[in-house]
């Protein structure tokens, strides 16, 4: 009977597709072998850890390369963050990155994305830009760090000590 309702269109709670949700539909049609994520993971980081390096590289070029060195930099923080997706699924990751434990390291990170970008193309301050880039790199350094067990608390005492010799 439910092969029945299936082809009818209905569900085994008797909902026809158009009530079904649109993340079970989606999760139904990108199911992605273990294989195929992993090799996706690697290519998105990848491709994120090169944009960061051109972007750095293309920081000391004369005229457009606080412009070239932000977009690139921006954007490979972007597909490393993405790149994470493709190992837990996109629900998985947003619930992940708005967890207490990292949703100021969060909302941090993605302010910062978009102040670099601002400050570079919109504002065109140049020292700005770089202060946003850094503040980019330690907002991401602290939101990847809250991944791993007592990371942060590590880091923090490690800090505490260098500044009490």
């Amino acid at each position: 009977m439910d092969k029945v309702k299936k082809v009818v269109g209905r569900d085994k709670d008797g909902k026809t597709d158009d009530e079904a949700g649109i993340i079970e539909r989606a999760k139904e049609t990108s199911t992605m072998s273990c294989g195929t994520r992993m090799k996706a993971f690697v290519v998105c980081f990848c491709l994120g850890v090169l944009m960061c390096f051109l972007g750095v590289s293309m920081l000391w070029l004369p005229g457009l390369g606080i412009s070239i060195f932000a977009a690139f930099y921006t954007a490979g923080n972007v597909f490393a963050l993405l790149s994470i997706t493709f190992l837990v699924g996109p629900c998985k990751q947003l619930k992940s990155m708005c967890a207490i434990e990292r949703a100021f390291a969060t909302i941090l990170m993605l302010a910062f994305m978009v102040l670099t970008v601002l400050g570079t193309f919109w504002w065109k301050i140049i020292t700005l830009s770089l202060i946003f880039c850094a503040c980019q790199f330690l907002a991401f350094t602290w939101y990847a760090l809250s991944y791993v067990p007592f990371a942060r608390e590590c880091l923090l005492k490690c800090c505490r000590c260098c500044c009490t010799m």
